[in-house]
């Protein structure tokens, strides 16, 4: 560094030092565009655009020496999860890490750089060869990116047959505080050598190192997939027909319970609304679907189904997607919310949906309820209104309430977005609990200048 850059104010040296790093066109660096990068009321100095894991690792280094924090952002689908940040010097962008590095699809695994988005990798594989996928459906299908989805460990209605991040991923690069780049796992299924530090990063939200490039394992997309829209007017009777066909023979991809608010929404193609509505996918080889389409359907007359209503192949995506993307949906109305994810005992089911709705009645707002009924996974919007300020003593209370019920059904409560002005009067991560001190010490120990998306993650680290 010559001699007039250490003469120069902090954020002059810091940007000239990220110029020399990634090139002046890969930055931003003007206040009036600073503001897009802007969380909870706060704004970064500057956004970079390093284009190579060996560019991450330099600017990573940099931030290290100098004690600047830094917020790593793909597409920033999933930006406003977790705590307010304690500081935001510098926002590192993924984007340009948007290389598919390896396709192997005769050995079904699929390498790839953390800012390419889902959707666009998912269109590549479906025309390689026969045609693969990603077996990962969660929110924000066309923007969210590689790496956003897995520090978040992100996930969707399929991940009943297919699991999450954890069950797929076989090998990372990424970034850690101090600058160096960490290999670990490869494309070989069974590599155990060292620590499993793939699964150290999944879920982390970046808090730990920045993930740079993935290894996949792919599948073959079905052959056929088709899903079963079943109205029923009590919830007691959408629940105990979810948890029949999840105790069944079939093996249905998703078993989806979603209420009255969430289905006025979406206007899935049915006639009879109910005030329940159960969606079973179905993902296989065409007879096998043709026969557990007929016979999920005459279970469900049985059970009190309004009607049965089957999407095939053809319109069976855009249903999907129109759950997927609910929160989306929401925000591109301009309506005001606070969305949670809740997890639970599978059997509790009814009790916290039914709970759930019954606080929100109370509290005089709308509700909107999505349940991965087979996995104990509940997503909920409450609709706040206008003025969130004046009813934040309500909302506060009914996150309280919701929070509890989930404890009390042995689980747990994240509150996924909320207006700043409820987020300063809660913890996003609810209540504590004793592995939060284990991930203390894995961040004093691994980022012991806190400089990786600091306060933000469980226990404001």
């Amino acid at each position: 560094m010559g001699e007039g850059a250490r003469d120069m104010p902090k954020t002059e040296k810091l940007v000239w030092r990220l110029k020399e790093i990634v090139g002046e066109s890969h930055i931003i660096k003007e206040p009036d565009n600073l503001k897009d990068y802007g969380l909870d009321g706060k704004r970064p100095k500057v956004v970079v655009f390093p284009g190579t894991i060996s560019e991450v690792s330099k600017v990573v280094a940099y931030a290290n020496e100098q004690s600047l924090t830094l917020l790593p952002m793909g597409n920033g689908t999933k930006l406003g999860m977790g705590g307010i940040p304690q500081k935001m010097n510098v926002v590192l962008s993924t984007l340009r890490l948007n290389r598919m590095t390896d396709c192997d699809c005769d050995n079904l695994t699929l390498s790839a750089e953390c800012g390419i988005p889902l959707g666009e990798a998912q269109k590549r594989l479906s025309q390689e060869g026969k045609g693969y996928f990603l077996p990962l459906d969660p929110p924000f299908t066309k923007k969210a990116t590689l790496g956003g989805i897995v520090a978040t460990n992100s996930s969707g209605p399929r991940r009943l047959l297919y699991g999450t991040a954890r069950d797929l991923i076989i090998g990372t690069k990424a970034v850690f505080p101090n600058g160096d780049i960490v290999a670990s796992g490869g494309k070989t299924v069974k590599n155990v050598s060292g620590y499993d530090m793939c699964k150290l990063l999944i879920g982390s939200y970046g808090t730990l190192g920045i993930l740079c490039e993935i290894t996949f394992k792919l599948l073959p997309l079905p052959e056929r997939t088709a899903t079963l829209l079943l109205p029923f007017v009590r919830l007691e009777e959408a629940v105990q027909f979810g948890r029949e066909i999840l105790q069944s023979q079939y093996l249905p991809s998703s078993i989806e319970i979603l209420n009255e608010m969430v289905v006025k929404k979406i206007k899935p193609p049915i006639a009879q609304q109910g005030n329940y509505l159960v969606a079973i996918g179905l993902d296989g080889v065409a007879e096998s679907i043709e026969r557990q389409v007929s016979e999920i359907g005459e279970r469900a007359k049985k059970k009190g189904a309004l009607e049965i209503a089957v999407l095939a192949s053809e319109t069976h995506p855009s249903f999907w997607k129109a759950i997927q993307d609910f929160s989306e949906g929401l925000a591109e109305e301009g309506a005001n919310f606070i969305s949670f994810k809740s997890n639970f005992l599978i059997s509790r089911c009814e009790e916290v949906m039914g709970s759930y709705e019954k606080i929100a009645r109370e509290s005089g707002v709308d509700c909107g309820l999505i349940c991965h009924s087979g996995n104990g996974v509940l997503y909920s919007y409450v609709l706040a209104g206008k003025g969130v300020r004046s009813k934040k003593e309500s909302l506060l209370n009914l996150i309280k309430e919701f929070s509890s019920v989930a404890v009390k059904n042995e689980g747990h409560l994240v509150v996924e977005s909320a207006p700043p002005d409820i987020k300063k009067r809660i913890d996003v991560w609810g209540e504590p609990r004793g592995d939060y001190e284990i991930m203390r010490r894995l961040k004093k120990e691994i980022d012991p200048k806190g400089i990786l998306n600091p306060g933000r993650f469980v226990g404001r680290i």
